[in-house]
C-alpha cells in the first residue's frame, strides 16, 4: 500500500472507530499478512504497531490527531535513522548493550516510582521546614529583589483616592480592612497581604515605576511612593525588603524547602529499597559471582 493511501486509510478508520477496536494487535507474526500503514524505504509501520495508541474514552477527533502525529513522528525518526546509518559506522554490539541498559533503566525507574508512591509521606511539618532552613540558610541566596508591601493600581477618576493614599501611607497604623474594601471596589490591581514576600520586579511590571534606574537605591530610600501615568495612580507602601544576594527569608522559600525535603525522602527510599533487595537476595543465595 502506498504511503499516501495508507495515511488516508488510517485516518478514516480512526474517525469511524472512536473505540479504536480496529487497532488491536494482530495474532500473526507473518509480516506478509499485516496491514501496512506507512513505509520508509524498506521499513514498514504496521497496523499492529498502533495497538494501544488510543483508548475507547477518546473522541474520534482526538484519536485521529494522535494517530496522525504518531505516523508523522515515526516517518521522521525512520528517515533520521536511515540517514545516520548511511553516514556513520556503528558498533552494533555496543548499541545493543546501550539499548538493554536503557530498557533496564526504564524498568527500574517505573518500579522505583511505584514503590516510592506507596511508601512516601508528603506531609512536612513546620518544624522540619524551620530546622532545614536554619541548617542550610546560607544556600538560599536571593536572585532578585523582594519586598513585603501594599500595592494598588487605581484609575485616576476613582473616588476618594486621597483617603486610600492616607490609609496606605499610615499603615500599619491604619485599618487594613478599609484598604482592602476600597481596592476591592475600585482598584484595577492590588496586592494587600502584608506578610507575603513578592518579587519587586513583578509588582512594578507595566507601571511607571518599572523605569527606576537603581532599584536597590530606590528600596533603601523609600517607604511610600505614589506615581501616575495618563490613566492610573500607583500607590506602593514598602513594609520590608531584601536585595539580591542576601539570605532569603523563610516565608519566601517555604514551598521550595518543602519540595527539597520530599525529594530527599524519595532518594532515601530508593536507596533503602536497593540495599534491602540486595541484602535479601544475598541471604537467599539468589546470586553469585564466579
Amino acid at each position: 500500500m502506498k504511503l499516501k493511501a495508507a495515511y488516508k486509510y488510517i485516518l478514516v478508520l480512526a474517525v469511524i472507530s472512536s473505540s479504536c477496536e480496529y487497532f488491536k494487535g494482530s495474532d500473526t507474526s507473518d509480516e506478509a499478512e499485516k496491514v501496512s500503514i506507512a513505509r520508509v524505504k524498506q521499513t514498514y509501520l504496521y497496523e499492529d504497531d498502533l495497538s494501544g495508541l488510543t483508548s475507547p474514552n477518546m473522541t474520534s477527533e482526538d484519536s485521529t490527531i494522535r494517530i496522525k502525529n504518531y505516523i508523522d513522528n515515526w516517518i521522521k525518526k525512520q528517515l533520521l535513522i536511515d540517514k545516520a546509518i548511511s553516514q556513520i559506522e556503528f558498533n552494533e554490539a555496543e548499541l545493543d548493550r546501550k539499548v538493554l541498559d536503557y530498557r533496564y533503566a526504564l524498568i527500574v525507574h517505573e518500579y522505583e516510582k511505584f514503590y516510592v508512591n506507596q511508601e512516601i509521606s508528603k506531609e512536612v511539618t513546620e518544624d522540619e521546614i524551620e530546622a532545614y532552613y536554619e541548617e542550610k540558610y546560607e544556600n538560599f541566596l536571593l536572585k532578585q529583589n523582594i519586598i513585603r508591601c501594599l500595592f494598588a493600581k487605581v484609575p485616576k477618576e476613582a473616588p476618594r483616592v486621597s483617603d486610600l493614599s492616607q490609609w496606605m501611607r499610615r499603615y500599619p497604623n491604619s485599618d487594613i480592612e478599609e484598604i482592602q474594601s476600597y481596592c476591592y471596589q475600585f482598584a484595577n490591581k492590588s496586592s494587600l497581604v502584608d506578610t507575603l514576600w513578592i518579587n519587586f520586579d513583578e509588582i512594578i511590571q507595566n507601571t511607571v515605576l518599572s523605569d527606576i534606574p537603581n532599584k536597590v537605591q530606590f528600596l533603601k530610600n523609600n517607604k511610600y511612593v505614589e506615581a501616575t501615568d495618563e490613566e492610573f495612580i500607583y500607590l506602593l507602601k514598602i513594609l520590608d525588603y531584601k536585595i539580591s544576594d542576601q539570605i532569603s527569608p523563610l516565608e519566601f522559600i517555604r514551598d521550595d524547602i518543602r519540595n527539597i525535603i520530599i525529594n530527599k525522602r524519595k532518594i532515601s527510599i530508593k536507596k533503602d529499597l536497593e540495599e534491602r533487595i540486595f541484602k535479601e537476595a544475598r541471604q537467599n543465595e539468589e546470586f553469585e559471582i564466579f
